[in-house]
């Protein structure tokens, strides 16, 4: 688990190269570096080359990297690099350099399968020299063999061409950025922003006015907002220059199930998704540092403890004690904790929101706005005193349909089938400023969804309804989906595979894995995901959902698997979730939070359009900050949205 970063330049044929140092100058390395630094302070590295193509282009290309080091501490320094070819008798030129941010749990099994191919280790059992090995034997198709969590470039100077690849799932990130000859990446959309504006490329980072409407509307997007810069795709790698190399720019390596003509049709049975639980997290507690497990109230956490002081008897469990009452679940998670048998501790966190909150917007350089990265950052930092690695529950309720909205996707077809303005008219009188009950205003937001952009819009920060006029029509009308954009357009049925697509494909890796990476990096902690182990989520994304919700109950298979290991009491627990009351801290000026707001939103130009792209209607964001100080409606997740919006343009400004 590392930060990762590189800049690659082309120079066409028949010009004077640069000299390697003012081609890619070492001041850019050195904001790349520094815009990594927090995710590794174990140790730190550099690499250059050059090469000259066939074509008589010169290509040079710089790594750098921050370690957090997890395996093998004395033969994993990065970046790795290899002048060798498989065959230590017959050395073949051709450098191979890896960076690489992640963990690779089937390392031992595949370095197995090259040491039978003829290939020599140097190191004693890094899962960074798999990459080396596995690229010069196997080329694009190692990355299907990997069960991992990674972000990898891997830079092959015999064709001169830089390969970036990404897990399936997203678990790692990857950003970069490609125009006229310069490629830059790096694990943060920040280090990204920051060299190209060293390197005299600031046209690079200029916003996409769509791009960043959509991120308003959810707080994240598949797209980074600027209009030249977009995180590497999910299972998938790319080849710079897009010319080189084996395989194509952007292409899949992950196979069919990831394809938008998926059908959920398998059965499976609970012993099956018992014994694949188990081995999924056992193979997530290999490390030459201790490992602990995140404990909370909730089954996902509890079946991940029992499974891993299993294999592990000595394994510890966490659990942070919350500042707030409501959400504290330390008592629930001791009680877990007694009942398996496993040593637990209950650690504090010393929450500073409004600090933390732009610390984390600056280092992330993007306007994420779910709220719940603040607590998983304390709960990062508290653990990151005890642990470096900790299991977490991601991915949990994406698979086996753990959200309330999922019981929703019935209604909402059903409700599309009548004409958009009655369920708008009747969203509008239910959850109007008068309406005082929750089950009023849920009911409000199901009708407006379905009158609107469906299922979607349950998800979305800003509803369509709402998103409108915050930004005006033609910057909203950007925002629509559009055929080929891989979901269905407003004209096409929003059925439920396409929402359980989008909750696992779109919604997991956009919002929920980068919030657990941005918070546990940011302290330098590796967070590992067992549910999204390559054979468990394989299997899990093709059952049918009525066997995942039997009777309609959210998490159905899973309680029967919990009740094999598990009480009742423990299995029936009411669902907590992991979020911060943002909207009473709001009012209450917890943490400096209501001043924050007040400070951001009311300054002279909170929402620039020169930076933005979009013009923000700021009378309709001030009767948003009304209503909701006096308790007329809430708006708590969409003004921390529009506060974080705010925190971002003006870093921007100050790049």
């Amino acid at each position: 688990m590392c930060g990762i970063g590189g800049i690659l330049r082309i120079q066409p044929a028949g010009m004077q190269p640069l000299p390697p140092e003012a081609a890619i100058s070492e001041s850019w390395l050195d904001v790349l570096d520094d815009s990594i630094r927090h995710r590794g302070p174990d140790g730190q590295g550099r690499f250059r080359d050059r090469v000259t193509r066939a074509d008589g282009s010169v290509v040079d290309v710089a790594f750098v990297h921050r370690r957090l080091s997890i395996i093998d501490h004395a033969g994993g320094r990065q970046p790795m690099v290899s002048e060798r070819g498989p065959w230590t008798e017959k050395p073949r030129n051709g450098r191979v350099a890896v960076v690489f941010n992640g963990c690779i749990y089937n390392h031992r099994e595949l370095r197995r399968e090259l040491l039978s191919a003829g290939h020599r280790f140097a190191s004693d059992h890094s899962d960074t020299e798999v990459l080396i090995h596995g690229w010069r034997l196997w080329g694009q198709g190692l990355f299907a063999k990997l069960d991992g969590m990674f972000a990898v470039a891997i830079w092959d100077a015999a064709t001169g061409s830089l390969i970036t690849a990404r897990d399936a799932f997203g678990e790692k990130p990857l950003y970069a950025s490609e125009t006229n000859g310069l490629c830059v990446f790096a694990s943060t959309a920040a280090g990204v922003v920051r060299t190209l504006r060293a390197s005299g490329r600031s046209d690079a980072t200029t916003l996409h006015p769509a791009r960043v409407g959509k991120w308003t509307r959810f707080g994240w997007d598949r797209e980074t907002p600027f209009t030249h810069g977009s995180p590497r795709d999910p299972g998938k790698m790319s080849v710079a220059p897009n010319d080189a190399g084996p395989g194509r720019v952007g292409e899949s390596w992950m196979g069919s199930w990831r394809e938008a003509d998926r059908r959920r049709t398998d059965s499976v049975s609970v012993d099956e998704v018992d014994t694949l639980l188990a081995s999924a997290v056992a193979s997530r507690l290999e490390a030459d540092v201790p490992v602990g497990v995140f404990l909370s109230g909730g089954i996902d956490s509890a079946l991940v403890a029992h499974y891993a002081s299993r294999a592990a008897p000595q394994i510890e469990a966490f659990t942070v004690r919350m500042p707030e009452a409501s959400l504290d679940e330390s008592e629930a998670a001791a009680a877990t904790a007694a009942r398996l048998g496993i040593k637990h501790r209950i650690l504090d966190c010393a929450p500073d929101p409004a600090h933390d909150l732009v610390r984390l917007v600056e280092q992330l350089g993007l306007p994420f706005g779910d709220s719940s990265i603040l607590p998983s950052f304390w709960v990062s930092n508290a653990a990151r005193k005890a642990v470096p690695v900790a299991l977490g529950g991601d991915g949990g309720d994406e698979l086996f349909l753990g959200y309330e909205r999922h019981r929703a996707i019935g209604a909402i077809s059903a409700l599309r089938r009548l004409p958009a303005a009655m369920t708008g008219a009747a969203a509008g009188w239910l959850g109007g400023p008068a309406s005082k009950s929750p089950r009023l205003r849920k009911a409000a937001r199901l009708l407006d969804a379905s009158a609107h952009a469906g299922y979607e819009d349950l998800v979305a920060i800003f509803p369509a309804s709402l998103l409108r006029p915050l930004i005006g029509e033609h910057a909203f009308d950007a925002t629509r989906p559009r055929a080929g954009d891989g979901w269905p357009t407003d004209g096409e049925e929003r059925c439920e595979r396409s929402s359980l697509e989008f909750d696992l494909l779109s919604y997991l890796p956009e919002d929920l894995l980068r919030k657990t990476d941005s918070a546990s990096m940011a302290v330098g902690l590796e967070v590992r995901a067992p549910f999204l182990a390559r054979e468990l989520a394989g299997r899990m994304i093709r059952v049918r959902p009525d066997l995942l919700m039997p009777d309609g109950e959210r998490k159905g298979l899973l309680k029967q698997v919990a009740r094999l290991h598990l009480p009742d009491s423990i299995v029936e627990r009411p669902k907590m979730g992991f979020s911060i009351p943002i909207g009473e801290w709001f009012r209450s000026d917890y943490g400096g939070m209501k001043q924050l707001l007040l400070d951001t939103i009311n300054g002279p130009d909170p929402f620039p359009e020169d930076v933005l792209g979009i013009t923000i209607n700021r009378r309709i964001v001030a009767t948003m900050v009304e209503d909701h100080m006096s308790r007329r409606r809430d708006h708590s997740q969409r003004l921390y949205m529009l506060l974080v919006l705010a925190i971002w343009a003006r870093w921007l400004r100050g790049v």
